[in-house]
């Protein structure tokens, strides 16, 4: 959204512009927080000459997408350690991204299939290597001569798919499990031990879904047009990305299929998906599941109340900050697990987050502004992905949702008009 924007103008046309400022008064939880959904992650690999075109989608249980990362060189294998950091094949790198979405350098000068061993090790398929990258980031080689689609049993051995499927134990010995497949793309695992491969088939010809007993014993278990990555969810089903429809396809251990998502962009697709790992929930202490920040209007005093039930256990000051400056809400926006605070400057439209580690302010971080007619009326996470979303409201009477990823911008969603004298008051 530009300087030249009325009232009216859209919701999408708003998103277009900044990210957006938050309201929420009244509790703030320190403690509490909820556990994130699993969310399902795939690759698109497509670069364009530019090689910034490539991306990175979320696809929440229900199978709304979103942008996770974008301007990326060629991602390719995806992989999450067990703390829900999310590790891909980038232009000839490893890049490591937390859940929040920041992206570091975790190895450099490699390059190819990615899995996790039980251990947290990282294991990496490169050029005819396979090395093994302990949790601090340590390389060794794991195997020579061999290289492709990794995925490891419950037992901890090593399955590969090449020219052939090959099964490496702990240890590194190496043997056959299997043979006879034209272009063996992705493996997985389900709870029982079967192993299942997709097979891109010859052109013009169908590919397949393998499964495979745990003693080699192969039988088909889909038909379809392209298929490339495919993951397990926890409930058991099967997701397979298929390029020639860019449908996601959801399978139920009984085979019956559905689609589970349409590609957000279908060109070129590297396709590969992984799972989030569904993170435990903290249990809140009976002592401290919500507290109160109060903020005085006339000197800019902000305190926290830490509340035991209906009782207050103590107070904790923020500070003075200027008054034009409004808590306006609280939500977990760095992906830690705690609440942040956010602010909203009522003279300039800037808004901005202070990231907190209970009642201490850890980091802080300021956006530039958004016209004053929107004004922020509440967070919420509106679609699941255990993400706090943004509520606008125009003085004009439209209402809008901005759908967030951490403090980025997703997508947006009109919740119509409604007259001006209604407020949206319980958030």
């Amino acid at each position: 959204m530009n300087n030249k924007q009325t009232e009216t103008k859209s919701a999408r046309g708003l998103a277009r512009h900044l990210f957006g400022r938050v309201v929420c008064l009244g509790a703030l939880s320190l403690i509490c927080a909820s556990a994130p959904a699993q969310n399902l992650f795939m690759s698109d690999g497509y670069s364009g000459e530019s090689h910034t075109f490539g991306h990175i989608y979320k696809f929440t249980p229900n199978g709304a997408s979103s942008t996770f990362a974008s301007g990326l060189d060629g991602p390719e294998s995806l992989a999450f350690d067990s703390a829900g950091n999310l590790f891909v094949s980038i232009g000839g790198n490893i890049y490591e991204f937390t859940p929040a979405g920041v992206r570091s350098t975790f190895a450099s000068g490699t390059f190819g299939r990615l899995a996790f061993d039980a251990t947290g090790n990282l294991f990496v398929a490169d050029g005819g290597s396979i090395y093994k990258f302990a949790p601090g980031g340590a390389r060794s080689t794991f195997a020579s001569g061999t290289s492709g689609a990794l995925a490891f049993d419950a037992a901890g051995n090593l399955f590969v798919a090449a020219d052939a499927i090959y099964k490496f134990t702990p240890d590194g010995v190496r043997s056959t499990f299997a043979s006879g497949l034209s272009y063996p793309y992705a493996l997985a695992f389900d709870s029982a031990g079967n192993l299942f491969v997709t097979d891109w088939g010859n052109p013009g010809v169908a590919g397949y879904v393998y499964k495979y007993t745990s003693d080699g014993v192969r039988s088909t278990f889909a038909a379809l047009g392209a298929p490339l990555g495919l993951a397990f969810d926890s409930s058991g089903n099967l997701l397979v990305m298929d390029e020639n429809t860019c449908n996601i396809y959801k399978f139920t251990p009984g085979g019956v299929r559905t689609v589970f998502a349409k590609t957000p962009f279908c060109m070129d697709q590297t396709g590969f998906l992984a799972f989030q790992p569904a993170q435990a929930t903290p249990t809140p202490t009976p002592t401290a599941t919500s507290d109160i920040v109060w903020q005085n209007t006339a000197t800019g005093q902000r305190v926290i109340w830490l509340m035991n039930g209906t009782s207050l256990s103590s107070a904790v000051s923020l500070g003075v900050v200027p008054t034009q400056w409004r808590i306006v809400g609280t939500g977990d926006f760095s992906g830690d697990g705690k609440r942040d605070i956010l602010w909203q400057n009522t003279a300039t439209g800037t808004w901005g987050i202070w990231f907190m580690n209970g009642t201490s302010r850890v980091s802080s971080a300021a956006f530039p502004p958004v016209p004053l007619q929107w004004q922020i009326a509440g967070t919420g996470d509106f679609n699941g992905d255990g993400k706090p979303d943004i509520v606008w409201q125009n003085t004009s009477g439209a209402r809008a949702i901005w759908l967030m990823n951490g403090t980025s911008y997703s997508s947006s969603v009109s919740l119509g008009i409604v007259p001006t004298q209604w407020e949206i008051a319980n958030h």
